[in-house]
C-alpha cells in the first residue's frame, strides 16, 4: 500500500489541494450569499447586471435592466421585450471557484499563481458579460433555440476558456511546466 500511495503522491496532493480549495471557496462565497435576504439579490449578480447594461448601451442596444419586484434576479428587456433573466448562477462565480481551485492545487510561484489568478479571474467575468449580453441578443432573435443557445454553446464557451487557461497555466507556469 506504501508503493502506491509513493507512487501516486503527486496525484493525491492535487486532487487534495484541488477539493480543498474548491470547498472552502465554496464555503466562503455560499458564507456571502448568506448575507442576503431570499427576495435580494447578491452584490455580484448586481456589478454584472449593471455591466451588462453599460457594454449594451455602449452599442447602443435598446435595453433595460431592473430588479424584478417579486423575485431574486435581474429582469433584462430589449427592444421593449423581456429577454432573459440574470440570477446569481449568471455572475460565474461558480466557474471563477473551479478555474482558482484548478490553478492552486498546480500552484507556481506565489507571484505568478496569484498574478495568474486575478488575470484569469477578470477574464472569465468579462467573457460571462460578453456571453449575457450576446445571449441577450440571440434569444430575442431565437427564442426557439434558447436550449441550445444556453445550455449547450455559451457553457461550451465558457468552460473551453477555463480549459485553455487551465492547460496554458499547466504548461507555462505551474510546477510541473518544463
Amino acid at each position: 500500500m506504501k508503493k502506491y500511495l509513493l507512487q501516486f503522491k503527486p496525484f493525491l496532493i492535487f486532487i487534495g489541494t484541488f477539493f480543498s480549495a474548491y470547498i472552502v471557496l465554496t464555503l466562503l462565497y455560499k458564507f456571502y450569499l448568506n448575507s442576503f435576504s431570499d427576495n435580494d439579490v447578491d452584490g455580484i449578480t448586481t456589478i454584472v447586471s449593471h455591466n451588462l447594461e453599460q457594454l449594451m448601451q455602449l452599442f447602443n442596444c435598446d435595453v433595460i435592466i431592473h430588479k424584478s419586484v417579486l423575485h431574486p434576479y435581474f429582469e433584462v428587456w430589449y427592444k421593449g421585450k423581456f429577454t432573459i433573466r440574470i440570477i446569481e448562477g449568471c455572475n460565474a462565480i461558480s466557474v471563477i471557484i473551479l478555474f482558482v481551485s484548478f490553478v492552486i492545487a498546480f500552484s507556481g510561484k506565489f507571484k505568478t499563481t496569484l498574478l495568474f489568478i486575478i488575470a484569469g479571474s477578470v477574464l472569465i467575468y468579462i467573457l460571462n458579460v460578453l456571453r449575457i449580453a450576446i445571449l441577450t441578443v440571440l434569444l430575442f432573435s431565437f427564442p426557439e433555440n434558447e436550449h441550445i443557445l444556453h445550455g449547450v454553446l455559451f457553457p461550451l464557451i465558457i468552460y473551453g476558456l477555463v480549459f485553455i487557461l487551465w492547460v496554458f497555466w499547466v504548461n507555462k507556469f505551474s510546477k510541473y511546466a518544463k
